[in-house]
C-alpha cells in the first residue's frame, strides 16, 4: 500500500485504479474517473488529482487527462545512504598481528541504525566468538568511531602490545584492559601498549554467517 497515514482511502483507491488503466494501455480521463467512483462531477477527480500531484505520487499534467501517471512514492520515502570505508577483518578471539587494508565500503541508512557517521567512521568485519556475550557475532560488521575516548564498558577495535582485536574496554583502578564476552578467552592485558582504534556505534548483521 502507498502509505494510507498521508493520502486519503478514496486518493488510494483512485491512484490504483490509473495505475491499472495504464497497465492496461489506456489511461483513465477524468470523466471515466468520476463515473467509475460515482463522483457527479469531474471537478471532485480534479481536487483529488491535484492532492495526489501535490504529495508526488502522480506526474504529468491532469490537463491532458490521459497524461496522469501514477509514481512509486518509495523513492520519496527512502532515507539517504552513507557510504561507511570497511576495513578488512577484526579477530574477535585472541589478537592477532594484521594489517588492515580498505576492501570497499557499506552503505547504511544511517537514521535506522542510529548513528551520525563522520570522517572517522568506519567499519570491521568480525571474525571469532569471543564477544557472543554482547550479542556480536561472527560474521557481523562493527561500525566504528575513530577518536572517540572509550568508556569503561565500550566495545572498541584496539591494539595490545601491537595486536588487533574487538573487546570490551575495562578502566579500572586507573589501569585499562580488555575484556572478552565469552568465559572460554582470558582478558587481556597489555605488557606494554594498549592503543583503542575506534569504539563501537553500531553494529551489521547478515542473515546468513558464514
Amino acid at each position: 500500500m502507498y502509505g494510507m497515514n498521508s493520502i486519503t482511502s478514496r486518493q488510494q483507491e483512485i491512484l490504483e485504479f490509473i495505475k491499472q488503466r495504464r497497465n492496461e494501455g489506456q489511461p483513465p480521463s477524468a470523466r471515466e474517473i468520476a463515473e467509475h467512483f460515482g463522483f457527479r462531477s469531474p471537478g471532485t477527480v480534479a481536487d483529488h488529482i491535484a492532492a495526489l500531484r501535490r504529495k508526488g505520487l502522480l506526474k504529468n499534467s491532469f490537463g491532458q487527462a490521459r497524461s496522469a501517471e501514477a509514481v512509486s512514492p518509495f523513492p520519496l520515502q527512502r532515507r539517504p545512504l552513507v557510504d561507511i570505508p570497511l576495513y578488512g577483518v577484526i579477530p574477535a578471539g585472541f589478537a592477532r598481528d594484521q594489517v588492515q587494508e580498505a576492501q570497499g565500503c557499506i552503505s547504511v541508512d544511517v537514521e535506522t541504525l542510529g548513528i551520525r557517521p563522520t570522517a572517522r567512521t568506519f567499519a570491521l568485519e568480525i571474525r571469532g566468538d569471543s564477544m557472543i556475550g554482547r550479542h556480536i557475532l561472527n560474521g557481523d560488521f562493527a561500525i566504528l568511531e575513530h577518536g572517540v575516548t572509550p568508556c569503561s564498558g565500550d566495545v572498541v577495535a584496539a591494539l595490545i602490545d601491537q595486536e588487533s582485536t574487538l573487546k570490551t574496554y575495562v578502566l579500572q583502578k586507573g589501569k585499562s584492559y580488555l575484556r572478552a564476552e565469552n568465559p572460554k578467552y582470558p582478558k587481556l592485558i597489555p605488557a606494554n601498549e594498549l592503543v583503542v582504534q575506534g569504539v563501537m556505534v553500531g553494529l551489521i548483521r547478515k542473515m546468513k554467517h558464514e
